[in-house]
């Protein structure tokens, strides 16, 4: 375990500034440091974000005009970098995630805190099912960009990430920052060396549950990013034969 380990959670929040809530009391209540990003939601919800800031003592920090899911997480994951944690938590704010999963992952992630610990989903009958199966297409590509079957769900949004290397990766490559974010952070992160844990946890889709994909523009930005990852895997493949080599004999 390291010494200087300390995790908080970032929640990006766009249109679910009204769901948000019961999350973000069970992990204060549970004393986990939060930091909401309201990734410019409108006045509504910017109000009611930070009233919920004052209600829990959680941070806010605001970015204008909307930039995506991705770019929101790496907005918070810098202000928690510069607020001196280790780790942070990327959780959804519609519901979707076990909050009571949180400190289950954070203490995975304390066991080898130079990995990601990422989740797999353990639908309930309220997972659409297009989306289910849908999944598998992304699941062969990243199995094809990293040569391995190391990442068993890539598209899932909570996990735990070691900052350090997510500040230095961002410094070095522009990462998707809509719904590409998830899988091309995680699929660049398991290039430089990163391991990938995958713990199972529940995922629910609320009736309420609003979701901000955009079915023509994140679908597009979805297809460029496993062709620049596969061009990237071919140019690493040689490293990755070798890391999946010394995986075999160790």
């Amino acid at each position: 375990m390291s010494p200087t380990f300390s995790a908080c959670v970032v929640i990006p929040v766009y249109n679910h500034a009204h769901l948000v809530g019961p999350a973000l009391r069970h992990l204060r209540a549970q004393g986990i440091a939060c930091i909401l990003v309201n990734d410019g939601g409108d006045d509504a919800a910017s109000d009611q974000l930070k009233a919920l800031s004052v209600e829990t003592a959680s941070e806010l920090i605001e970015q204008y005009p909307n930039g995506g899911k991705g770019s929101a997480v790496l907005l918070g994951m810098h202000h928690a970098y510069n607020l001196g944690y280790s780790h942070a938590v990327q959780i959804d704010a519609d519901g979707q995630h076990c909050v009571e999963d949180v400190a289950v992952f954070i203490a995975r992630a304390q066991t080898q805190p130079e990995a990601v610990v990422a989740g797999i989903p353990q639908y309930d009958a309220s997972v659409p099912k297009h989306r289910l199966y849908s999944r598998y297409i992304t699941h062969f590509w990243v199995w094809v960009e990293t040569l391995s079957l190391d990442i068993k769900d890539s598209m899932c949004g909570f996990r735990v990430y070691p900052l350090a290397p997510v500040i230095a990766l961002a410094r070095d490559v522009k990462i998707g920052e809509r719904m590409d974010f998830d899988t091309e952070i995680l699929v660049r992160l398991y290039w430089r060396g990163l391991d990938v844990i995958s713990v199972p946890t529940k995922v629910i889709y609320p009736e309420q549950g609003v979701s901000n994909f955009r079915i023509w523009g994140d679908n597009i930005a979805i297809s460029w990013m496993h062709t620049k990852l596969v061009a990237g895997m071919l140019l690493r493949s040689p490293v990755l034969l070798a890391r999946k080599l010394r995986k075999v004999l160790s």
